[in-house]
């Protein structure tokens, strides 16, 4: 493992974190979080009493992005397209788990 992976727990998905939270998890500024909440590139995040909330879902499109442009050298939007189709990718298979189970 190299030193700048993140660990992440698993989050409830009742539990929400702050902007400064993820930003500190992901290793990034927060206004490079907030940039990209501009763009429209998270979907998942919202503004409740002009606070920022995320949940573990929004977290892992986070550091998914942040890995890209960082590894890739990706733009944001492009970044935002991979972390699109891993989620999908995600959501298939947990669906064809419960499929293969039931």
């Amino acid at each position: 493992m190299r030193d700048d992976d993140i660990l992440i727990g698993s989050l409830m998905e009742e539990s929400w974190l702050t902007l400064e939270q993820v930003a500190a998890a992901c290793r990034v500024e927060p206004a490079w979080l907030l940039r990209h909440i501009e763009e429209g590139l998270f979907p998942c995040a919202e503004s409740v009493a002009d606070t920022w909330r995320f949940s573990g879902a929004s977290q892992l499109r986070a550091r998914r992005m942040r890995q890209l442009e960082r590894d890739f050298d990706a733009v944001p939007e492009l970044a935002a397209l991979v972390a699109d189709l891993l989620e999908e990718m995600d959501a298939l298979r947990g669906h064809s788990r419960r499929s293969e189970m039931g």
